[in-house]
């Protein structure tokens, strides 16, 4: 019977490594060369606005969603291939132009083709509302 205990415990350490290495190859940050792509999971699907006072999403007010690796795409239309992801979603997040002629610091506007693995739906979006030196 000890025996067995042991051999269960190794199994789930075994298992919490896995998925431990898992959940650090799925947060790798976003690709910042055009053409270059990173794996990465779905963490958070919602809407493009919240309430200011109840923090409640907007419904129809865009599709948004956000990757484990810190990446960020919106739109002001609803994206049904958005829309159906799911949080832990596995994704395959390609950079496909990057801004030109932006003030200092302000990187706004890459646009990013994502691809849930899970649904084999793509969409292409930016990572913020507005382009560089916009609003």
């Amino acid at each position: 019977m000890k025996k067995m205990a042991f051999m269960i415990g190794l199994t789930a350490l075994a298992l919490a490594a896995q998925q431990g290495e898992a959940q650090r190859r799925t947060a790798r940050p976003p690709a910042l060369r055009v053409g270059t792509c990173v794996r990465t999971t779905i963490a958070h699907v919602t809407q493009r606005l919240e309430d200011g006072v109840t923090h409640r999403v907007i419904p129809d007010s865009g599709s948004a969603v956000e990757f484990a690796n810190g990446l960020y795409q919106v739109s002001y239309d609803q994206v049904p291939a958005v829309n159906q992801s799911r949080r832990g979603d596995p994704v395959f997040v390609c950079l496909m132009a990057l801004p030109e002629h932006c003030p200092p610091g302000d990187d706004r506007g890459k646009l990013y083709t994502s691809t849930n693995l899970r649904t084999e739906d793509s969409w292409t979006l930016p990572d913020s509302e507005h382009g560089c030196g916009g609003a």
